[in-house]
């Protein structure tokens, strides 16, 4: 089956330095990912780690350095023209992290999902779209509808304001929405009620979702499949509970450790932070996670490492990691 949306060998650098300089900072390099229908895929790292310039390619606001991204089988190379522009940015709307920045304080909630159904939808009247902007804004669960969107943005808590950007990009009929960091700004208190609103929307509206995160406990809860990200390199891919429940790359591992526990007695062999985050700026070949990891062998110095398969449907970008035998001979892999 055809993905829904797939990158292949997706790279990005940006030049730093001024003008006429020839350094190249590695935001992305060499990412294989794919997105399926109805399906959450979380992608999760440290800040800096490259998940929001993925975010940033697969919207178009970027454009690839190497490397091709397909939707629905067709590479967004071939995009020519403003329709077929709209069309795609209809399918795969963005929503962003700070949920203020993305409304207008000079106007009503009404006025930006009314706003993007002209852009998005011109078959709908005038009051087809009122309709439709109280539905969206019932299904990602605030009501009354007709009240909410009346409102001003200050006058909603930032909940409710992120939720407003979920329901602006629902108005379009999206088939995939890319969440950055969407709960990132929010109290602890009503991030769940936001993730439960993700998984709704999948289930009830059949949207797929591409939620980037650095809080890998949230990743657990609602995804179906995680990616993890380090120094712009994808180190580890498989589904949630496999490889939350069995992690292959000790960055993985990092993040899990650092995931507090109050009942959980300490752990002497947990995997130790002992570096610095990696140099992305001309990198040296090699596992960039090498300077931080306490399995680093000789090879890691100058080979990168590339994603193998470590289990069912799940691999990691590590030399020294060892494959589940067992679960891989069950499946006649």
């Amino acid at each position: 089956m055809t993905p829904l949306l797939e990158t292949r060998g997706l790279t990005r650098h940006f030049r730093v330095g001024g003008t006429f300089s020839r350094k190249r900072l590695h935001a992305v390099d060499e990412v294989d990912l794919t997105i399926g229908e109805r399906e959450i895929v979380a992608l999760v790292g440290e800040s800096g780690s490259g998940k929001s310039t993925i975010a940033r390619l697969l919207a178009r606001v970027h454009e690839p350095t190497e490397g091709e991204i397909l939707y629905q089988g067709r590479p967004l190379s071939q995009i020519r023209g403003r329709k077929d522009e709209l069309a795609y940015r209809s399918d795969v709307p963005m929503v962003f992290q700070d949920p203020f920045s993305s409304l207008n304080p000079a106007y009503r909630v009404s006025h930006g999902i009314l706003r993007g159904l002209v852009l998005h939808r011109p078959d709908l009247n005038a009051s087809q779209r009122e309709a439709e902007a109280r539905r969206v804004v019932e299904a990602v669960g605030l009501h009354p509808a007709a009240e909410i969107l009346e409102r001003f943005p200050y006058e909603l808590s930032g909940g409710q304001r992120q939720r407003i950007g979920f329901a602006q990009a629902l108005a379009y009929r999206p088939k995939l929405i890319l969440a950055d960091e969407p709960v990132s700004m929010l109290d602890v208190s009503i991030r769940i009620g936001l993730l439960n609103v993700m998984a709704g929307l999948r289930e009830n509206e059949g949207v797929s979702i591409l939620y980037i995160t650095h809080d890998i406990a949230s990743a657990r809860y609602v995804s179906d499949r995680v990616a993890v990200m380090y120094g712009g390199h994808l180190v580890e891919h498989g589904p949630t509970e496999a490889v939350l429940s069995r992690p292959k790359h000790p960055y993985t591992q990092l993040l899990l450790s650092a995931v507090p526990d109050p009942r959980a007695a300490l752990d002497p062999d947990a995997v130790k932070d002992r570096g610095e985050p990696p140099r992305v700026v001309d990198p040296t070949p090699g596992c960039r996670f090498r300077a931080r990891c306490p399995f680093a062998i000789d090879r890691c110095s100058v080979e990168t490492p590339r994603l193998r398969q470590l289990g069912v449907d799940h691999q990691a970008a590590c030399h020294v990691a060892e494959p589940d035998a067992d679960i891989l001979a069950e499946a006649g892999a």
